[in-house]
């Protein structure tokens, strides 16, 4: 399964429309919520139950990705991107058998375990190929592909919505929806599979070939010794959590907020309004990350969880009394959630240099899974209480936001922490090591 090596004159700009083939794939997850109410009639689920698919999925991407890095890094992009295919696309046929036979487990296995190693193996498997690929604009080149998987709901949810709308919003309408899914992400794909290549050694800009990576380097088992890779995990951790707590009951949520005002959102506006929320995830991904590549890394994250902590606060204050303002908010957030997944592994990249950092990047997605249950589980947990208490509309989420905002000042933090690597940590350069190599017979 290894891909073929680049010939001599490839333009390397064919390498992110393979990426994004899969990453678009994939992002279909952020789409989840068209799927919650109709689950929730057809089978009498809560919120928090309906939540569940999701939040595995996001757990196996992290897992996967954590466990399958190094395995992605030895066997290269096209192995990856194959598993990535046959687990999502198998993931959904499985989720349409459930939906069939109204078996809700096999929903949960199907769309969240199966389905979550494909988000996972497929979520990484580009990274380290366009770093190597695009070595002078690494938060350009992942953003490029990573927004892929932000616009992937801008396509699924009106899609979806439609086909729920066609096939009807039953058990039987559900599975036809869930195997459309399955057999066409599968076809799509197929073409990044057959589309990557990988450099000769590591082009630049014109594509020619460079000599190996200079810098500090770090392996992946020296990397999570470091203090600045579990600062980083706490700062990718909760600015995901603040994102994906809208995002994954984004379509609900809006439904609540304006419920009892003279302008209620309409079934069909609410999944216009989970559209949007992803065009503005997918350009937070390559808007935010292409400016990190000019202002750093630090700085960007600065405006990620200092500004998402404000927007926060101006919906749990006035979100309810202005629909512009709610929504405007929650785009800004979710473009900062984008944006951070975007340039994380440039942020990888500065600190670690480039020897593994598609395993590193693996291994740091374990916040997203930790994140992708905690951020769902306080949003619909207090949801769900709030609404056993009698409430209704807006407040069943104010105190959420407020949990947010502290996350994400707990995120600013360890930000703040971050500072360039030990060199104890670093691998020594080949004059380095190759002095150490005499040496060691030499005082034998």
């Amino acid at each position: 399964m290894s891909p073929p090596v680049a010939p001599p004159g490839w333009s390397r700009w064919l390498v992110p429309p393979a990426a994004l083939s899969v990453h678009l794939s994939i992002g279909q997850a952020y789409a989840w919520s068209v799927f919650k109410p109709p689950l929730e009639s057809a089978l009498g689920l809560s919120g928090t139950q309906s939540a569940l698919p999701f939040q595995l999925g996001i757990v196996m991407l992290g897992l996967s990705a954590a466990f399958g890095g190094t395995l992605v890094e030895r066997n290269g992009p096209r192995w990856a991107m194959t598993v990535a295919l046959v687990c999502f696309s198998s993931g959904f046929l499985l989720s349409a058998l459930g939906a069939a036979v109204e078996q809700y487990w096999l929903i949960v296995l199907g769309y969240g375990f199966v389905g979550g190693i494909g988000l996972g193996i497929g979520y990484i498997s580009p990274v380290s190929t366009l770093i190597k690929w695009f070595p002078d604009r690494p938060g350009m080149a992942t953003g490029i592909a990573i927004m892929g998987f932000g616009g992937g709901a801008l396509i699924a949810s009106p899609w979806s919505a439609q086909m729920l709308e066609s096939f009807g919003g039953d058990s039987s309408g559900i599975a036809l929806a869930f195997l459309v899914h399955g057999l066409s992400y599968a076809v799509f794909m197929l073409l990044g599979v057959l589309l990557v290549r990988v450099p000769r050694h590591a082009p630049g800009a014109g594509g020619s070939a460079r000599q190996a990576p200079t810098g500090p380097q770090v392996s992946a088992n020296q990397a999570i010794r470091t203090p600045q890779f579990w600062c980083l995990w706490i700062v990718l951790c909760m600015n995901v959590t603040a994102g994906i707590g809208i995002l994954e009951k984004a379509a609900p949520m809006i439904t609540d907020f304006f419920a009892d005002t003279s302008t209620p959102v309409s079934v069909t506006a609410a999944a216009g309004f989970v559209a949007l929320l992803s065009a503005a995830n997918m350009a937070g991904r390559i808007g935010w990350s292409s400016t990190s590549d000019l202002i750093g890394r630090k700085n960007i994250y600065r405006v990620y969880l200092g500004v998402g902590a404000l927007m926060y606060a101006l919906i749990a204050l006035f979100g309810d009394s202005s629909k512009p303002l709610f929504v405007l908010c929650a785009l800004v957030i979710l473009s900062f959630y984008g944006g951070g997944f975007a340039t994380i592994p440039a942020y990888l990249k500065d600190l670690f240099g480039t020897h593994q950092v598609g395993a590193i990047h693996g291994r740091l997605l374990t916040a997203w899974s930790t994140a992708g249950v905690l951020g769902p589980l306080i949003v619909n947990w207090i949801a769900d209480r709030q609404e056993e208490a009698g409430r209704h509309g807006a407040s069943l989420y104010g105190l959420s936001f407020v949990i947010m905002i502290g996350l994400l000042v707990v995120g600013f933090v360890a930000n703040e922490l971050v500072r360039p690597v030990h060199p104890r940590h670093h691998i020594p350069a080949p004059k380095e090591a190759a002095h150490v190599q005499r040496q060691q017979p030499e005082s034998a």
